[in-house]
């Protein structure tokens, strides 16, 4: 079509507009998988950072008293599971002895003498009864100095584990100072990376925006942004992020203004013939929008909002086309065709009669 602007129909430019952001979005897919491999790189190690802090003497000594309180502790263990039974049996005893008395004054009140037999029992009763105390008694001195030597590892391990307390402390805050670091590495890189693309598509998308392939642009530079955004916003403070979001915008917003003064004070053509085009359909100037009054419409009144409401009369009379010329600014809105010799729209490419072409004003 000479002239014409091949947009295609409905359907093709709302799967432009789709394809536009499903490319956008794989394009930030793509974009997180290099984020995600650059954060892969290895951090500080905390081994390798407390060795340069903690004393591996007391580290060990540290391990020898925890193996020793584990041991003393079993050992205390084992000897009151002794001492229990060692108990049970001497109640036993007891038990038994006190029946063997009880036998022996029934005997004796009823006047049976006592066999030697019950005499030598009740006497073994009771050196064994005696032999089990001692080895209760035994066992409760042992339990009694495990239980010291216990109390003494632990204290010796608490002064230890107080020494390393302030060592591992040192060594948390240079872990802390390392990790940030890393942080930071790891914001560079990926900013090293995702900056020069978002420049990159800001230059696309000033520089080529007539270009036929400029949903392409929009979509790497809108995933771009967004990626950007998202990492600034992960590794930097928000106190810090908030005044790089509003430089950022303050930038963007200014950049967006200038240019559309420069649109206003150096309008380019498409967008010229656009404003005209506009303008002729609700019969204003197109230069200062005064209301084009001729034909049915000159005694009406109307502006850009209103004018499909206010209709001229059906029996209007039809006045001849003539060349016309707007008095509030004097801009010549419709010219005599010189191809043709008709009345034709004065700052329009095409004449509505012949077709024949000028330039824009």
């Amino acid at each position: 079509m000479k002239g014409g602007s091949k947009q295609g129909t409905w359907a093709v430019r709302q799967l432009i507009r789709l394809s536009t952001v499903v490319l956008g979005i794989l394009i930030f897919w793509l974009l997180g998988f290099l984020v995600e491999d650059i954060e892969d790189l290895p951090g500080p190690n905390y081994n390798v950072i407390e060795q340069k802090f903690v004393d591996p003497n007391l580290v060990e000594q540290s391990k020898k008293l925890n193996s020793a309180i584990t041991e003393l502790s079993r050992q205390i263990a084992n000897r009151q599971e002794d001492q229990r039974l060692v108990g049970d049996s001497s109640e036993n005893l007891r038990r038994t002895i006190n029946q063997l008395l009880q036998i022996q004054q029934l005997g004796i009140q009823k006047g049976i003498a006592i066999s030697e037999a019950e005499k030598e029992n009740l006497i073994a009763s009771q050196r064994q009864f005696l032999e089990s105390q001692k080895n209760y008694q035994e066992l409760n001195r042992k339990i009694a100095e495990l239980t010291a030597e216990k109390q003494a590892r632990e204290d010796e391990l608490r002064t230890i584990e107080e020494q390393l307390k302030k060592q591992r402390e040192a060594a948390q805050k240079e872990l802390q100072t390392a990790s940030e670091r890393h942080r930071l590495r790891l914001a560079f890189y990926q900013l090293g990376v995702l900056l020069p693309l978002l420049i990159l598509a800001g230059w696309l998308l000033v520089n080529r925006r007539g270009s036929l392939y400029y949903p392409l642009f929009l979509a790497f530079g809108g995933a771009t942004l967004v990626k950007v955004a998202l990492v600034v916003h992960e590794y930097f403070p928000s106190r810090y992020f908030k005044y790089v979001l509003v430089g950022v915008l303050i930038l963007a917003v200014g950049r967006f203004l200038v240019y559309l003064i420069r649109l206003v004070a150096f309008p380019r053509k498409e967008w010229l013939e656009r404003q005209y085009r506009e303008a002729y359909e609700r019969f204003l100037c197109p230069i200062c929008e005064y209301p084009i009054r001729t034909g049915p419409r000159k005694y009406l009144y109307w502006t850009r909002r209103t004018v499909n409401k206010v209709l001229p009369s059906t029996t209007a009379t039809l006045e001849t086309e003539t060349p016309y010329v707007c008095p509030a600014c004097g801009t010549a809105v419709f010219e005599t065709c010189p191809t043709c010799g008709k009345v034709r729209h004065a700052l329009l490419v095409h004449c509505h009669h012949c077709g024949a072409t000028k330039e824009a004003v």
